[in-house]
């Protein structure tokens, strides 16, 4: 986590134009999908209101330094990586797997960058993944039909009435489930434990295994390189802490609305409930509430196309959140599928040069490869996530763009959700160990060996 922006108390606090005010809750005025239907509206009202009085989660520099960060990725400079749970649980926010899951992602982004020779942007899809967009508002089982389960800052998973009930106050839990788990990321990042000279220890309770011996491998090489430098004069005082932001798919508009502050030294709004906010798929009308208020907000954005993207989808919402066509603001985290990313790709990436655009382009391998197995497990294939990732590459070297990062839903954790790998997970096996509540993620495992691959394919670009 970022920590080192200092403002200065000198400075002139610049109040927002009232323009910008207003232009903040003219999303009420819009179509707006996926939103949860609050039963107690006097409730609902209470907590907006403290929602808006909380401390923000995150700080405005922080984002300017994310911003700065991602336009060295638009330049070819760098690479980004996103990584965490589909959607995270109350339940889940606990120190053992909070570490485990910030240390998978420090693990890929060592191997990446040693791979490479290339900074690396870090993300957590964490602090704040807790509500989900669904297909249906709701859920039948053995006759019975209650509203589906939208993720924990909405409603509960046990299919139960009260479950399911919409519940405003969930709002509140996931803010301070979302500041606890900040405080924690930033105490690991900036304390010591993300330290460099420290990677060899970093695999220390999770079990052995090809991919963890190939790491172990590479932890060596690094540390050998250290200790040559350490002995040569180098001052590694730099490689005790690590930048980490934060970043989470913009749904819930009643709790992205209530954090968003205006900042008093530019009198512009930040969204402070993360550095790094997305648009997903199911949101991104242009029409729509979502596009419109993150249009408004100095945060970088992501947003999410799906293969049926046309070049004029994407010029449109180039226009619509990056107007300017400022680099490190816009990122599109294309999700295609393994089958189809070859035929789309390509020529959104050509439309993109046409048009002089200069947005990040980030792969999600996951959500176009989605399958269910007979026995009913959601689950993908390791081999089908590969496959789109390798024609990401093969894309962006064909039109001679750069591939900017990868957008993956991990879990630090030994879990068996997604077929395949090294491990070689059957649809048996799948039962051994499947904790998500919503979509498939990759296991420690499989996270590094998608991290090997990524950091051979961005060699050979860079």
């Amino acid at each position: 986590m970022n920590t080192s922006t200092v403002v200065d108390p000198t400075l002139p606090i610049v109040e927002p134009t009232p323009e910008v005010v207003e232009g903040l809750d003219y999303w009420r005025s819009l179509p707006v999908k996926q939103q949860p239907t609050w039963p107690d509206k006097d409730k609902a009202a209470a907590v907006i209101g403290e929602l808006h009085r909380v401390p923000p989660l995150v700080f405005a520099g922080e984002v300017d330094n994310l911003r700065s960060s991602l336009a060295a990725v638009a330049e070819g400079k760098a690479f980004v990586l996103q990584g965490g749970d589909c959607a995270e649980t109350f339940a889940g926010a606990t120190a053992d797997q909070i570490r485990n899951r910030v240390k998978t992602i420090l693990q890929m982004a060592v191997v990446l960058t040693y791979g490479a020779s290339m900074p690396i942007v870090k993300m957590g899809r964490m602090a704040g993944q807790f509500a989900k967009p669904r297909s249906s508002d709701m859920e039948t089982r053995d006759g019975v039909t209650l509203p589906a389960y939208r993720g924990d800052m909405v409603n509960g998973f046990d299919f139960t009435e009260d479950s399911r009930t919409h519940n405003p106050g969930r709002m509140l839990e996931g803010y301070h489930t979302a500041a606890s788990t900040l405080n924690l990321i930033r105490a690991f990042t900036q304390g010591g434990f993300a330290d460099l000279r420290m990677v060899h220890s970093w695999n220390r309770g999770f079990a052995q295994n090809p991919a963890n011996r190939r790491y172990e491998g590479l932890a060596r090489e690094i540390d050998r390189a250290v200790r040559f430098m350490e002995a040569a004069g180098a001052d590694f005082d730099e490689l005790k802490r690590v930048d980490f932001y934060a970043a989470h798919e913009g749904l819930l508009m009643d709790y992205e609305r209530a954090m968003t502050r205006i900042d008093s030294r530019t009198g512009l709004p930040y969204d402070t409930s993360a550095h790094f906010i997305w648009v997903g798929e199911r949101t991104r009308d242009l029409d729509g509430a979502h596009v419109d208020f993150f249009s408004r907000v100095q945060n970088p954005i992501g947003v999410k196309l799906g293969p049926s993207t046309t070049p004029a989808d994407m010029e449109a919402l180039a226009d619509k959140l990056d107007a300017d066509r400022t680099p490190g603001r816009l990122t599109f985290i294309t999700r295609m599928g393994a089958g189809k990313i070859g035929d789309v790709l390509p020529g959104l990436l050509e439309a993109s040069q046409k048009l002089e655009l200069t947005p990040i382009w980030i792969t999600d391998p996951m959500h176009g490869n989605g399958i269910t197995t007979q026995t009913g497990y959601k689950t993908r294939r390791f081999d089908d996530v590969v496959e789109e990732v390798k024609g990401f590459f093969a894309a962006h070297r064909e039109a001679g763009t750069h591939p900017g990062g990868i957008h993956i839903e991990l879990t630090g954790d030994d879990v068996t959700e997604c077929l395949g790998g090294s491990q070689a997970i059957d649809e048996l096996g799948l039962e051994t160990r499947y904790e998500s509540l919503c979509d498939p993620r990759l296991n420690h495992q499989q996270s590094l060996e998608l991290a090997f691959l990524a950091a051979e394919e961005l060699a050979r670009i860079s």
